[in-house]
C-alpha cells in the first residue's frame, strides 16, 4: 500500500512498497529513509557501496546518502519524510535519532529486527495505514505522532544493540552529540581536541567512551566523514579535486590526495575513473 502526504508548508511523509518505481521520491533529495525488507532480499548501493538486505533488516537513510536499489527480490517497506514535516534537529529532545539513527557518513546503521520488534513496527505501519485512510484536519498531526513512534521504536532497537541501557545512557548522549558535531563541522575541524572541547571532555575520555561502546575511535569517525563526503563529490559531482580539497578545508591538493589515497589506498583520479566506468545494471524483480 503505497500513501503519500505533501503539507502546506512543504512537509512530506511517505510510506511505499514500490520506491524502486517512484521516481519522484527518488529524486527527492531532502527524504530521509527507513527501508525494511520484509521477505526476500533486497540488493542496494548506499554512496556506491553495495549491501544486501534480507527479510527483516533495516537500514536509516539521510539524505546525503545517494541510494541506488540494485535487485528486488522479495518485498520492502520504504518510510520517508523531510525535514518540513519533522525536524529530527529541532526534536532531538522527543527521538535522540541525530547523529545515531542518522549520520552522514557512508557506514549507515543496518538493524536486524527480533520477531518481537518486527511485530512491534508491524503494529505502528498498521496505525499509520489507518491513520492514513482518515482525511480531516488531525490527520498530518496524527501521522507526525506515529512516525515518531516509528523513529522512537527503531532507536531503541539500535541502543539495545549498542548496549545502551538506563546506567550508561547519559554516556552514550555524548558519543551521540559528538557525531552531530562532527557532521556540523568536519569541513573545518579535524581533530578530536576540537570536538572535546566543545563537548567538555578531555580526548582521552572521548576515546574511552567510543571504545566502550564498541565503536571506532573519534579520530576514525572524523575520517570517515570526511572520506564519505570526498566520495560523494568525487561521484555526483563534475568539481575538481582541487575545488574538494578546499570545500573540505585541505589547506592544499596535496594533502586532500595524501588522505584521500591513506582511507581508500586508491589516488582520486584512479578512484573516480574506476566508479565512473563501473554500469549500473537496471533494477529487476
Amino acid at each position: 500500500m503505497d500513501y503519500q502526504l505533501n503539507t502546506r508548508l512543504n512537509g512530506n511523509i511517505a510510506m511505499t512498497s514500490r520506491f524502486h518505481e517512484n521516481k519522484p521520491l527518488q529524486r527527492d533529495k531532502t527524504l530521509y529513509k527507513f527501508l525494511w525488507v520484509q521477505s526476500g532480499t533486497l540488493a542496494i548501493e548506499v554512496d556506491h557501496i553495495p549491501m544486501k538486505l534480507a527479510k527483516d533488516e533495516i537500514v536509516t537513510l539521510t539524505p546525503l546518502h545517494h541510494l541506488t536499489i540494485k535487485e528486488v527480490a522479495g518485498e520492502f517497506l520504504t518510510f520517508v519524510f523531510n525535514s518540513n514535516f519533522y525536524c529530527i534537529y529541532g526534536h532531538d529532545n522527543e527521538v535522540s535519532c541525530n547523529g545515531f539513527l542518522f549520520y552522514g557518513s557512508s557506514r549507515v546503521m543496518r538493524l536486524k529486527l527480533s520477531e518481537e520488534q518486527s511485530s512491534n513496527l508491524h503494529d505502528i505501519v498498521r496505525i499509520f495505514r489507518q491513520e492514513s485512510a482518515i482525511n480531516d484536519n488531525l490527520q498530518e498531526e496524527m501521522l507526525r505522532i506515529v512516525l515518531k513512534r516509528f523513529i522512537i521504536t527503531c532507536t531503541r532497537i539500535a541502543r539495545a544493540r549498542f548496549g545502551v541501557g538506563q546506567e550508561n545512557e547519559r554516556t552514550f548522549d555524548v558519543v551521540r552529540r559528538f557525531y552531530v558535531l562532527v557532521d556540523q563541522h568536519f569541513r573545518e575541524k579535524k581533530q578530536v581536541q576540537d570536538y572535546a572541547d566543545m563537548l567538555c571532555r578531555s580526548p582521552k575520555t572521548l576515546s574511552n567512551l567510543f571504545s566502550a561502546c564498541g565503536l571506532p575511535s573519534p579520530l576514525r569517525i572524523i575520517h570517515e566523514r570526511i572520506d564519505a563526503e570526498a566520495r560523494r563529490l568525487l561521484l555526483y559531482t563534475r568539481k575538481s579535486a582541487k575545488e574538494i580539497s578546499a570545500i573540505l578545508g585541505f589547506e592544499d591538493l596535496a594533502a586532500f590526495s595524501r588522505f584521500f589515497k591513506k582511507m581508500t589506498g586508491e589516488s582520486v583520479s584512479e578512484y573516480r575513473k574506476q566508479a565512473h566506468r563501473e554500469e549500473l545494471p537496471t533494477v529487476t524483480e
